[in-house]
C-alpha cells in the first residue's frame, strides 16, 4: 500500500537550476566547423579534399610570394639571386611603385594627389556617415571638386572659382525665380543663367583677375596624369555625377510626358546598347570634329563625360528598379497629403527607391571603377597601360605576375571596401524590413 501511495505523489521542485553553458561541441569555431563543414559524411569528405587542395596551392604559392627579390634592380638579378628556384620578382614594384600610382606627374608635385586623396575621403565623410561627422562639413564636399582640379591641373586659382561662382548665381537665381514662377521655370533660368556666366562673364572676367593677381599652381598637362591617379580622377567623377544623372534618368522615363519620355528612353537605350570601348573611341578621336576648329577639349574630361554618360544610363535602370518596387499606396499616399511632384520624389518616393536599390548601385560604382581600365585602349597610361609600359623595359623585359597581381590587390581593396559599406548601409537602413 506504501508503494502505491510513493507512485501517485507527485514532486514539484521549489528552487530554480543554475542555468548551464551549451556543450562546447554546438558554439564557437567547433560548433561552426561541425555544422557547416562536417554536417555529414558527404560534406566531411568535400571538407577534408578542399583542405588537401589548398594546402597543395599554398605549398606552392608561398614560397613564390614571399621570395627575397624586393631589393632586385632588374630581372636577370632576380634570376641569379633565385638559382633556377621559382621565385616573384618584387623588385620592379618596388622601383616602379610611384609610376603606378601616379604615372607621370612630376614627382616633386606628388604632394597634390596625395593631398586631393585624403581631401576626398574628408569630403565624402558628410555622405557616408552622416550620424558621426558633424554636417558643417557638407560645405567642403560641396567645393571639393573645384578645389580637386586646382590641385590635379594647377593653374590659376580663378578658373575653378570662376566655375564655382556659376553654380552659386544658378542657385540664387533658382531661390529668386521660384517665388514666382514654377519650379520647372525656376530650374530653367538657373541653368540659363549659370550658362551665361560661364560662357560670357567668366571668359571676360578671368583674365584680368589671372593677370592682375596670378595667384595659382604650376600647370601639369593631362598627358601626365596616368596610374591608379587616373583611375581614381577618372571613377570617381563618373561616381559622383551618375547617381544624380541616373535619377533623372529614371524619373524621366517614367514622365507622362512623351518627348521628355522618349528622350531618356532613346538615350538609356543607345548607351547601353553600345560598348564602352566604342563611346572612349569616339570621346578620343571623334569628338573634335564635332568642335570648332582650335579647340583644345582636355582628354581626361572627355574621358570623363563618356564614362559618366555610360555609367548614368545603367544607374537609371537600377534606380527605375528600385521605383518600380514601391507600392502604389506609396504614391497614393504622397497625393493625399497634397505634395506636389518634386516634393513627393524628394521626401517619400525617392528614398525608399534608393534604399531599395542600394545592392544595384553600389554594383554599378564597382563596374565604373574597374571599367576606368579601358581606358589604356586609348593610348592613356591607367594601371595595366603603365604594366605594358614598365615590361617593354629592357631590365623587367619577361614581367607578367607580379604587376598584374599588384595592381589586382590595389583594385580588390577599393572595390572590396565600398562593398562592404554597402552592406554596412544595408543593416543601418534596415532595407526590405
Amino acid at each position: 500500500m506504501s508503494n502505491t501511495h510513493a507512485d501517485t505523489v507527485l514532486f514539484v521542485r521549489d528552487t530554480m537550476l543554475p542555468q548551464q553553458d551549451p556543450p562546447s561541441s554546438t558554439i564557437g569555431a567547433i560548433g561552426w566547423a561541425k555544422e557547416n563543414l562536417f554536417s555529414g559524411w558527404i560534406n566531411s569528405i568535400l571538407t577534408l579534399v578542399s583542405l588537401a587542395f589548398v594546402l597543395f596551392l599554398l605549398a606552392g604559392l608561398l614560397p613564390w610570394l614571399f621570395s627575397p627579390t624586393w631589393s632586385m634592380n632588374s630581372l636577370t638579378e632576380c634570376r641569379e639571386l633565385l638559382a633556377g628556384d621559382h621565385g616573384a620578382c618584387w623588385g620592379v614594384i618596388r622601383e616602379r611603385w610611384p609610376q603606378l600610382m601616379f604615372g607621370f606627374y612630376p614627382s616633386e608635385m606628388y604632394w597634390r594627389p596625395v593631398l586631393t586623396i585624403v581631401l576626398l575621403f574628408v569630403a565624402i565623410a558628410p555622405i557616408l556617415f552622416a550620424e558621426r561627422v558633424p554636417s558643417k562639413l557638407l560645405g567642403f564636399t560641396a567645393i571639393f571638386p573645384f578645389v580637386a582640379v586646382w590641385l590635379l591641373w594647377g593653374g590659376t586659382i580663378w578658373g575653378p572659382l570662376m566655375a564655382l561662382l556659376g553654380f552659386v548665381v544658378a542657385y540664387f537665381v533658382f531661390g529668386l525665380a521660384d517665388k514666382y514662377l514654377t519650379s520647372a521655370l525656376a530650374l530653367i533660368a538657373a541653368v540659363v543663367s549659370a550658362l551665361i556666366w560661364w560662357g560670357l562673364i567668366s571668359p571676360l572676367i578671368e583674365p584680368a583677375l589671372s593677370s592682375a593677381l596670378p595667384i595659382g599652381l604650376e600647370t601639369v598637362d593631362s598627358r601626365q596624369f596616368g596610374g591608379f591617379m587616373l583611375s581614381i580622377t577618372i571613377g570617381v567623377t563618373a561616381i559622383m555625377c551618375s547617381l544624380p544623372i541616373g535619377i533623372l534618368l529614371a524619373l524621366g522615363r517614367q514622365s507622362d510626358l512623351p518627348l521628355v519620355k522618349a528622350i531618356c528612353v532613346g538615350f538609356i537605350e543607345f548607351i547601353r546598347g553600345v560598348p564602352l570601348i566604342t563611346l572612349l573611341f569616339i570621346a578620343s578621336t571623334l569628338l573634335n570634329i564635332f568642335l570648332p576648329p582650335g579647340t583644345n577639349f582636355d582628354i581626361i574630361l572627355r574621358v570623363m563625360i563618356m564614362v559618366t554618360l555610360f555609367a548614368s544610363a545603367y544607374m537609371a535602370e537600377v534606380i527605375r528598379g528600385g521605383l518600380a518596387a514601391l507600392p502604389k499606396g506609396q504614391y497614393e499616399g504622397a497625393d493625399s497629403l497634397g505634395l506636389d511632384y518634386w516634393q513627393a520624389q524628394r521626401l517619400i518616393i525617392m528614398p525608399q527607391a534608393l534604399k531599395i536599390s542600394i545592392p544595384g548601385i553600389v554594383s554599378t560604382f564597382i563596374g565604373v571603377f574597374k571599367d576606368t581600365t579601358l581606358v589604356s585602349i586609348i593610348s592613356m597610361f591607367d594601371p595595366l597601360g603603365l604594366a605594358n609600359a614598365i615590361r617593354a623595359d629592357q631590365s623587367w623585359n619577361g614581367i607578367y605576375w607580379e604587376l598584374f597581381i599588384f595592381i589586382g590587390v590595389v583594385f580588390f581593396i577599393f572595390c572590396f571596401s565600398m562593398s562592404r559599406y554597402s552592406m554596412y548601409l544595408e543593416r543601418k537602413l534596415q532595407t526590405g524590413h
